[in-house]
C-alpha cells in the first residue's frame, strides 16, 4: 500500500469571535457594521462551500484580532474541541518582560498544543522601526525558543521592518499576512514588489495569499485586478512558499469566502498539480505543523 497526499483545502487564515462574549473594539468603525455580529466554525461549514482545484476545506489557522491573551486563550480551548481548527495564531505583549511566562503558560494551558504562532497588529503601530525595538525582539526570541513562528501584519510601506526582522531573526519561521498588503485599489504595485522581493529573498519566510480583495474596490474589483499581485507572488516566492487564506469573515466586505475561493482557482490556472497542492495545503501544513495530509491506498 502506498501513502499519497490527500487532496484536501487549508485555509490558512481566518477569525472567529463572537462581541457578546469578548468584546472587539475594532469593529466599532461604522464601515464595519455588516461584520459586526458572531461567526462561528458552524457559520464557517455553512459558507465555505467552493472547492478550489477539486479540494474542499478540511481545516483551517484561526487568528487573533486583537491584542488581548483571553481571546487567544479562547481560540485555544476552542480549537481543541472543534475539528476544523488546526492550528491558531495568538497574540502575546512580545514587549513584556514576562513574555517567556505568558506564552509557557498558554503553552500549557487547554489547546495550548494548538499555538504555533503569535502575531501583533504591527500595521497598526507609529513607530516606523517596531519590530526592531530591543523589547519586542526580546519578545520574538521568547517566541522562537519555544518553537513558534511568527506571523508579520505590516502594509506595503512598512515592509522594511519585515526585510529587517527576516535579516536578524534567521531562526524564527515567519509568514506575511496579507502579501504584505499592497495598494491594488491606487494600482500602485512597484515599491511593494521591490520591497516584497527583498523580503523573499529570505527562505524561512513564507506569504499568505489572503486579504486581497479587501485592499481592491470593495465593489467593483474582478480577477484582473488581483492577478498583477498574484503574479508576482508567484516569480517572488514559488508556490511552495505561498499559502491560501480567506480572510474570512472580513472577506465578506469585499465579496466574500466563496467568491475569493473560485477566484484563486482561476489563478492556479496552469499550475501544476504540485504547485497548486503546496499553495492550498502543502505550505500551510509544514509551516504551521499540521497533521499530515495522507491517506492510505
Amino acid at each position: 500500500m502506498n501513502a499519497i497526499t490527500a487532496p484536501v483545502l487549508i485555509d490558512a487564515h481566518l477569525h472567529l469571535w463572537d462581541p457578546d462574549q469578548h468584546p472587539q473594539p475594532w469593529l466599532d468603525d461604522p464601515a464595519l457594521a455588516s461584520i459586526r455580529r458572531a461567526f462561528t466554525p458552524g457559520d464557517l461549514r455553512a459558507t465555505a462551500t467552493q472547492p478550489i482545484a477539486g479540494r474542499r476545506l478540511h481545516s483551517t489557522v484561526v487568528v487573533q484580532c486583537i491584542p488581548d491573551v483571553p481571546e487567544t486563550e479562547e481560540l485555544l480551548a476552542l480549537a481543541e474541541r472543534e475539528p476544523l481548527i488546526g492550528a491558531v495564531v495568538g497574540w502575546a505583549d512580545l514587549t513584556s518582560p514576562a513574555i517567556g511566562e505568558v506564552l509557557d503558560r498558554l503553552l500549557a494551558g487547554p489547546g495550548g498544543a494548538y499555538l504555533r504562532s503569535l502575531r501583533h497588529l504591527v500595521q497598526g503601530e507609529t513607530d516606523p522601526a517596531w519590530l526592531q525595538r530591543p523589547d519586542v525582539e526580546r519578545g520574538l526570541a521568547a517566541a522562537r525558543d519555544r518553537g513558534l513562528c511568527y506571523d508579520v501584519l505590516v502594509r506595503s510601506h512598512q515592509l522594511d521592518q519585515a526585510i529587517r526582522l527576516a535579516e536578524r531573526f534567521p531562526g524564527l519561521p515567519q509568514v506575511l499576512n496579507h502579501a504584505g498588503k499592497p495598494s491594488i485599489t491606487a494600482g500602485e504595485l512597484a515599491d511593494w514588489e521591490r520591497q516584497l522581493r527583498l523580503l523573499a529573498a529570505h527562505p524561512h519566510v513564507v506569504c499568505k495569499v489572503s486579504g486581497l480583495i479587501t485592499e481592491a474596490d470593495h465593489e467593483k474589483w474582478a480577477v484582473d485586478d488581483i492577478r498583477p499581485v498574484w503574479e508576482i507572488l508567484l516569480s517572488a516566492f514559488g508556490p511552495s512558499r505561498l499559502m491560501f487564506g480567506s480572510d474570512w469573515p472580513v472577506a465578506n466586505l469585499a465579496g466574500g469566502w466563496n467568491r475569493w475561493a473560485a477566484t484563486v482557482d482561476e489563478l492556479l490556472d496552469g499550475c501544476s498539480d504540485t504547485e497548486t497542492r503546496a499553495v492550498l495545503a502543502g505550505t500551510a501544513t509544514t509551516f504551521y505543523r499540521l497533521p499530515p495530509l495522507i491517506r492510505v491506498c
